[in-house]
């Protein structure tokens, strides 16, 4: 809810913020013996807001490639970048508590996990990887769920970079073009030929690249530092919600968004 403004009195910093809001949002099911719930609390609800930041630069990044505006490109891939190296260094905060700390309130959680995160879902979506699969986390007519069904059929962070390539003199095959945005960006040699003309000849782009292959493995990283934070606070346990927890997260290690970016290093 954002509280109306007096327009008769100067605007204040809580107000801009909406800090008595913010502030409020943090309530701990347990008693105040579990001191570490609000550290929990506090952490998810400060990654969320990073996942939202990450969306609006996804989005205007896909948007620069689309249109071919190299140096907002440049700027949104830097900007993304740089969340990631926070969102991997906020693991370093809540490693801090320990498994009995976290054991303590865990049960307190009961249905809720971080696989029901709508936003990092959102996030996964628009650099390209689709899995129908998680759906199954929010019922029909959630508000979550209607954004993630827009976003399966929207085209990802990798379509646009090939509208963007084909603009700049590398024909991309009609067929990628014009692909069935629902599935996941998959391999293509055609596409592999023209990195490697691109590394060897073609400076500014190589830059583009580069970076794209930071953003790649950021993710790859924060994934990393996610399964071992979640090994170290409840081992191989069943996660919250019955998740499989630090399972799964292993199973999503080492799979690249854009794996034409990994592939073309062998021929370089």
């Amino acid at each position: 809810m954002v509280l109306a403004h007096n327009l008769s009195m100067p605007l204040t910093y809580t107000e801009y913020l909406q800090l008595d809001a913010l502030l409020a949002l943090q309530t701990p099911r347990s008693d105040d013996l579990e001191h570490d719930e609000t550290l929990f609390i506090i952490t998810h609800q400060v990654y969320e807001l990073w996942f939202k930041q990450m969306i609006h630069e996804l989005d205007a990044l896909r948007e620069a490639f689309e249109t071919n505006n190299l140096s907002v490109v440049f700027r949104c891939l830097k900007r993304i970048l740089t969340i990631l190296k926070v969102m991997v260094a906020q693991m370093d905060i809540i490693e801090t508590m320990s498994p009995v700390s976290f054991n303590s309130f865990r049960e307190r959680l009961e249905a809720s996990s971080g696989f029901q995160s709508a936003q990092f879902r959102e996030v996964e979506f628009i650099l390209g990887v689709r899995n129908s699969k998680v759906f199954a986390h929010y019922p029909e007519g959630f508000p979550a769920r209607m954004r993630l069904q827009q976003r399966l059929h929207e085209r990802c962070v990798w379509d646009s970079f090939l509208t963007f390539l084909n603009d700049n003199g590398y024909k991309i095959p009609d067929e990628l073009l014009d692909r069935d945005v629902t599935q996941s960006v998959t391999s293509n040699e055609r596409v592999q030929q023209h990195l490697i003309q691109i590394y060897r000849d073609d400076p500014l782009l190589t830059q583009v690249c580069e970076l794209l292959i930071d953003l790649d493995e950021g993710l790859q990283e924060w994934r990393y530092r996610h399964v071992k934070m979640v090994e170290r606070t409840i081992g191989a346990k069943i996660g919250t919600g019955g998740s499989p927890g630090a399972a799964y997260l292993l199973s999503t290690l080492l799979k690249p968004v854009f794996p034409d970016m990994w592939l073309v290093r062998q021929d370089l």
